[in-house]
Formats: structure tokens, sequence, C-alpha cells
């Protein structure tokens, strides 16, 4: 009997399916998507019972279920739901993938090019756009590794918020929240700092060149952000471990071909096994066996 195809399920919480997440899906090696917008924490049950009650067990390795969408939250929402109607105990089980706005893939691929220049057990790092949830996802992978975060935003009670998560998700983690609403908070922010990830709001700059001269320890500045004007001034998009005046620095287009790579290896990854769930800790340890 000849083998089943792969098929992943790609559910969307914005109205229509991304075309990007269906790409990547296709130049991955799955053999059928299934693609379907507007899903809700309520409406995900019938599509997770068609995944898991139409192949035997021995096969649902073969059927996998991407999780996408602009909101995070709102992705993070939907997999819990999926997880409530998977059924581990008869193995009833598919794997199941979060990256909703790119979030834990770009994550990923900034935490892994700054691990090319840095020691990440002991770099001390500022995160600018921290409590975003791109930003959240690259102050917890530091702060996993060992090395002092510092987790900067203009609410400080919104980066304290996030700090304290992190500190309970992570024990031992060395986390400080900081803010960085007015021109003087800049400077004390970078202050000992040698890796700055900024993962704000597109097109808003966090980080003035002039700020970014008084930091004399930085050595590797990392800007995920992809609309003009650049979120660390100077940094251009394409800038791949490029040399500022001594600095190293990546724009979101120098990492995104990082990103890519670590969004299909996670595809592939999902028709291994039938219980995997991939989100942050998990890609991010797909990212480490790259080359």
């Amino acid at each position: 009997m000849p083998e089943k195809h792969t098929i992943l399920v790609q559910l969307d919480t914005d109205a229509l399916p991304s075309t990007f997440d269906r790409v990547v899906a296709v130049d991955a090696g799955a053999q059928h998507i299934f693609s379907y917008g507007g899903v809700t924490p309520e409406n995900v049950v019938t599509l997770v019972h068609g995944c898991i009650f139409t192949r035997g067990a021995k096969d649902l390795h073969r059927t996998a279920i991407f999780v996408g969408g602009s909101d995070v939250a709102a992705g993070e929402a939907v997999v819990a739901a999926i997880r409530k109607q998977l059924i581990p105990a008869a193995k009833l089980t598919v794997s199941v993938m979060l990256d909703s706005n790119g979030a834990n893939s770009t994550a990923a691929a900034a935490v892994r090019a700054a691990a090319r220049h840095v020691n990440l057990d002991s770099v001390e790092s500022l995160v600018l756009g921290g409590t975003g949830p791109v930003g959240q996802r690259v102050a917890r992978l530091l702060a996993k590794h060992g090395g002092h975060v510092r987790l900067g935003s203009r609410q400080l009670d919104r980066a304290e918020a996030v700090a304290a998560k992190i500190r309970q998700e992570v024990p031992g983690a060395k986390i400080e929240a900081v803010s960085v609403a007015t021109s003087s908070d800049g400077p004390k922010a970078l202050q000992g700092r040698e890796l700055v990830i900024a993962a704000g709001a597109p097109g808003v700059l966090l980080l003035p060149k002039k700020v970014r001269d008084t930091a004399k320890q930085l050595r590797v500045v990392i800007d995920l952000n992809g609309v003009p004007p650049a979120g660390i001034e100077g940094v251009g998009l394409g800038d791949r471990a490029k040399d500022h005046d001594g600095i190293v620095g990546y724009g979101a287009i120098g990492v995104g071909d990082t990103k890519m790579k670590i969004h299909k290896a996670a595809l592939v990854a999902l028709f291994e096994k039938s219980d995997l769930l991939l989100d942050i800790d998990e890609i991010y340890e797909i990212a480490l066996r790259l080359p």
C-alpha cells in the first residue's frame, strides 16, 4: 500500500490565511496544505478532530498543524484549544507548530545570529521593544542561556511584568526591566551592554546613533524592524554581520535568511513524530542544530 501523503493543516487567526506561510510550507516539502482563516479556540475543535480521527495512529505523524496569523496571543489561545482536543492515551495526536507573526522563528534567528559573535552564557544584553511578542521571546532565550538581560520598554510597568513572567518560567533568569521612555534613559540602559536586539514596532526608531555611540562595550546590534526608519539608526535592512565602526550589525533581511531556514526545518520536524509541540524553546533547539 503506498505511503500516505503529508498534510499540513494551516490554521490562521486572521480572516485570510497567510500566503507567506503557505509558500514556505510548500518549499519545506509539505505535499498537501489545507488552509483555514478566522480560526478561534471555539471553531478549531472540528478541524482538530478531522486531523486525528481520519488516519490510524501509525500514520498520524504524516498530518501536522501550523498555527499562524498576525496576533500572537490569539495564536497561543488556539494552540491551547488544540491541545485539549488531542488524545495522547489513545495515541490520537498530531504535531503542532506555533509561529504567529513569525515571532518564534524570528526570535530564534536573532539569538542564533548573536551567538556567532558573543558568548550567550555571559553576554550583557539589552532587548528594545522587549514587551512585544518577538522581544519577549528574544529576552526569554537570552535569559535561558544565562547572561544578564535588560528588557527595555517605554512603559516600565509592562517591562516589569514581562520580566517577572520570564523569571517565573526560567529559574535563575538574570533579567532587569528598564525604561527607555526619555532621551536620558537610553545611555543608562546601554551602559555595559555588549549586545542590543531591537524588536519594536515597525517604523519606530529605538536606538539613535548618537545614543549608540555612548556604549563603549557594545559589540553586536541586531535590528528586526523591516519598515523604515530603522529601529537601530545606521543599520541597513540587508546588513549581515556588517561592520559599523567596530560593531557587528544585522538588519531584518540579514537575519531573514536564518529565519527562513529555521521555519522550514521546523516544518520538516513536524512530520517526524505525531506528538510534538513546537513553540519558542523547541524551535530554538531546531535553530541550534542548523549549520
